[in-house]
C-alpha cells in the first residue's frame, strides 16, 4: 500500500505537531499560577486542614457512635467497625466536594 504511512511514524508526527501546543499549555499555567499572589503556601496549609478535618471529624462521630451503641446493645456485629468505614467513606466524599468546590471557578475560566 503506497501512499500510508506506517502507524508508528503516523503518531510520531502527531506527537511532534501536538508538542507545541502541550509547551503552550504549560506556560500558561505557570505563569497564571505565577500571576495568582492568593495562593500562597498558607492558602495550601488552609485547604490541607480543610480536607484533614472533613475526614477526620465524620470519622471520630462514627466511632464515637459505634462504641456508643457497642456498649448500650451488644451484638455479634461491631457498630465501631461500620460507623468507622461508613465515617471514612463519608469524610471522603466531603472532602472531595471541597476540593471541587475550590477548583470550579478554575475550571470555568479554563473550559
Amino acid at each position: 500500500m503506497k501512499g500510508t504511512e506506517p502507524d508508528a511514524e503516523r503518531v510520531q508526527r502527531v506527537r511532534k505537531d501536538a508538542f507545541p501546543d502541550t509547551i503552550e499549555g504549560k506556560v500558561r499555567r505557570k505563569l497564571k499560577a505565577r500571576g495568582e499572589s492568593h495562593r500562597s503556601i498558607w492558602f495550601g496549609m488552609g485547604m490541607f486542614g480543610v480536607v484533614g478535618w472533613s475526614v477526620a471529624i465524620p470519622t471520630l462521630l462514627g466511632v464515637v457512635a459505634g462504641f456508643w451503641i457497642d456498649q448500650r446493645w451488644p451484638s455479634r456485629f461491631s457498630w465501631t467497625l461500620m460507623l468507622l468505614f461508613i465515617g471514612v467513606v463519608l469524610g471522603c466524599l466531603n472532602a472531595w466536594y471541597w476540593l471541587q468546590q475550590d477548583s470550579a471557578p478554575e475550571r470555568k475560566k479554563q473550559g
